[in-house]
């Protein structure tokens, strides 16, 4: 398989799994495969959005890879300003403590730390969500460059630790996965890389033998969703297979299947996600005009993002 096809397949996986998920949301387990007994998937919209639409995790991954390329680097005050003005436009979804942070008025590098020191929460699947296509952008750059800059954009929007270990964490999952390497056999080297303090926490989640059901907390916050994620993949022997289960566990299901189709996208690449789901992927980005990102803008990205270096 081509790299590139795994890079695309980061993205645009990510993106389909979002859009995918979207409309099972905060349902039941079991759901998806209630919709579709025959086990063929379908982007049937509902919950407020129409087929194919992916949400806010798509949207902001969009953000942060366009600032990437446009601004030449890593240029935080950037993607939180992008942040910003997607967020005053009212997109459909917003989670609550990114719309917290955003909507402030704090300054870009004080607005996470004060919203935790006045909550004590923190630890939402936000900066999960949005992923893919920095860990496209930094992989080239090697282990701990990706894994640095995951913790400093997700800092952005989520001042507890473990939301910025989480984002690094899965980082280097896509990284090994787009050297064709199975990311679950790199866990215990990327564990030894995180933050002595959160360490254990991970090592449950991540590990062979964790089952969802096992979660200590809704898959919306940042330990699950990535646990669950992981386990999909492990679990499962095709792209799409992989979301189907991640859509099943319920609960926050675009999130937990955006991050899952991430991981799965690296693994199997673009040619593994079924056409009928390419077909009907689109992307608006509210505050910036009436664009409409469908699948050949996001290869667009995902390529440019693949020969820029950081």
């Amino acid at each position: 398989m081509r790299h590139m096809d795994r890079v695309i397949g980061t993205v645009v996986g990510s993106a389909v799994g979002d859009a995918l998920g979207a409309p099972f949301e905060f349902r039941e387990p079991g759901v998806y495969a209630a919709e579709f007994p025959d086990g063929v998937g379908e982007m049937c919209g509902g919950g407020g959005w129409d087929p194919g639409e992916a949400t806010d995790d798509t949207q902001m991954a969009v953000l942060v890879g366009e600032s990437l390329l446009e601004r030449g680097g890593l240029d935080l005050p950037d993607i939180f300003g992008r942040f910003q003005r997607w967020a005053a436009a009212e997109p459909k979804d917003i989670g609550l403590q990114t719309e917290d942070v955003l909507t402030s008025g704090d300054p870009w590098d004080l607005a996470a730390p004060l919203h935790f020191q006045r909550t004590g929460r923190a630890a939402g699947n936000g900066s999960l969500m949005r992923a893919s296509t920095s860990a496209v952008a930094f992989a080239g750059a090697g282990s701990s460059a990706s894994m640095a800059a995951a913790r400093r954009i997700a800092a952005l929007t989520h001042g507890d630790r473990a939301a910025w270990e989480g984002t690094a964490i899965l980082h280097e999952l896509v990284r090994v996965a787009l050297d064709g390497e199975e990311p679950q056999a790199a866990v215990t080297s990327v564990l030894g890389d995180v933050d002595a303090n959160h360490r254990a926490r991970w090592a449950t989640v991540l590990a062979p033998d964790w089952h969802p059901d096992e979660a200590t907390e809704f898959n919306g916050a940042v330990w699950p969703c990535l646990g669950s994620a992981l386990w999909a993949l492990r679990t499962t022997d095709t792209y799409e297979d992989s979301l189907a289960a991640a859509i099943d566990l319920g609960g926050d299901t675009d999130t937990v299947a955006a991050v899952t189709g991430m991981l799965a996208g690296a693994v199997y690449g673009v040619g593994a996600i079924p056409t009928r789901w390419l077909e009907a992927l689109r992307v608006p980005l509210p505050g910036y005009g009436d664009r409409v990102l469908r699948v050949c803008e996001l290869t667009s990205l995902a390529e440019g993002l693949a020969e820029w270096r950081p």
